[in-house]
């Protein structure tokens, strides 16, 4: 693939990494796919294992609602991690995390809660460290591609398990062995960044303020806010689609098996646009048409559900669902273009996650209230288009490149 001569541009003097040579190369590549296979994995499994498992609705409201608000919590550890023992360690210990945390939550109920929030930290950590480490350790022009790819592996890791967990707990007359399940991906993840370990890179600096960048700091500048605002709602509309889309079908008059074909197809629309959101957006300097052509196939997808005939619900999923999938994908690539070195990509990434997934977790249930409070999907609908809308206009200076 090649990019645009100011998208593939030589790395800037905060970067401080080589793209590794072929075989080192091959072996990060593993190692990449490896993890971000398990970014969404846990998180997957609790909805189809409910009705098998007998899960109270309020165990799987919470169990849903823990995810984004400890990857919020925890983003700002991936710093400290990412300080103490750089990216590719940082991503080895997350690694070994996962895999604790996957096995945990086969330890009954309360074990489910607490693995769930350590599986959450570590997802948190892999969240901020995987845009610098493709930044630091990928050629400039394939950033688009690996982050591409990140979308893409992390979708096909949930899908497979979650078609798995109910087959697997059918068989096994319990739900624990289909939460176990996790613990292989998680155990291939950290065998995957092993060889990483090998990697020698100078020490970060110890402070990202203005006594060592002449930066001020991210939470002082408008590309911060704006990248936060982008990945915040964008967040949010995926959390709350995803949670509701089933309901929402259904009150448009399908059968719940079609309801649960629908959601099927939106996350085969996420990883179609997760995969090539980033891919499109990394060859140009400019991501502000990319952000902008995101929001509107949100909005688009989201209107077609409230105003479309019954007999087109399936098209529009599709659109919602590759929308959605953009608007997971291209901060990533966002993060990697507007800093301006290793620090200032991870303190981007570590602002706009810590602050979108807190968002994020909120939707579900401002969703839910504004469904009994009218009776209708109709008014959560428009408020999810609104806040897009009003986006639109918040996150145009993340696509931004002033240079």
């Amino acid at each position: 693939m090649t990019a645009s001569p100011s998208a593939a541009t030589a790395a800037v003097p905060g970067d401080r990494s080589a793209p590794p040579a072929a075989g080192a190369g091959a072996l990060l590549v593993v190692g990449f796919v490896l993890m971000s296979l398990n970014t969404r994995v846990a998180f997957g499994q609790i909805g189809p294992l409910a009705p098998v498992a007998g899960f109270s609705p309020a165990i799987v409201s919470l169990l849903g609602l823990l995810p984004p608000l400890c990857m919020g919590a925890f983003a700002p550890l991936a710093t400290v991690v990412r300080r103490q023992v750089g990216e590719e360690r940082g991503l080895w210990w997350a690694g070994l995390v996962l895999v604790a945390g996957a096995v945990l939550r086969m330890l009954g109920m309360p074990g489910l809660f607490a693995g769930t929030v350590v599986v959450s930290a570590a997802t948190a950590v892999v969240n901020v460290l995987i845009p610098v480490l493709v930044r630091k350790r990928f050629p400039r022009e394939k950033v688009g591609t690996m982050m591409g790819v990140y979308a893409l592996s992390m979708g096909a890791g949930s899908a497979l398990v979650t078609a798995m967990v109910v087959p697997v707990a059918q068989a096994a007359g319990s739900w624990r062995p289909a939460i176990g399940l996790a613990v292989i991906p998680a155990v291939l993840a950290a065998a995957g960044m092993t060889p990483q370990l090998r990697h020698r890179a100078p020490q970060p600096a110890a402070a990202t303020g203005t006594e060592q960048t002449g930066r001020p700091h991210v939470a002082g500048t408008t590309l911060a806010w704006s990248l936060t605002a982008f990945f915040g709602v964008q967040t949010l509309a995926f959390y709350t689609t995803l949670a509701w889309l089933p309901s929402i079908l259904v009150e448009a008059g399908l059968g719940r098996s079609t309801a649960g074909t629908g959601q099927a197809l939106l996350i085969c629309g996420v990883a179609v646009g997760g995969f090539a959101a980033p891919i499109l957006a990394a060859k140009r300097a400019d991501q502000r048409p990319h952000i902008l052509a995101t929001i509107l196939v949100c909005a688009a997808g989201l209107t077609g559900l409230l105003l479309a005939p019954a007999g087109t619900t399936m098209l529009w999923v599709a659109v919602l669902g590759i929308g959605l999938g953009a608007g997971q994908a291209l901060p990533g690539v966002l993060y990697a273009h507007r800093g301006g070195d290793h620090d200032h990509v991870t303190a981007l990434s570590t602002m706009a996650q810590s602050c979108g997934f807190l968002l994020a977790a909120i939707g579900p249930v401002l969703a839910s209230a504004l469904h009994r409070a009218t009776g209708a999907w109709t008014a959560p609908l428009a408020a999810l288009i609104a806040t897009l809308l009003v986006c639109a206009v918040a996150s145009m200076r993340a696509g931004h490149d002033p240079k």
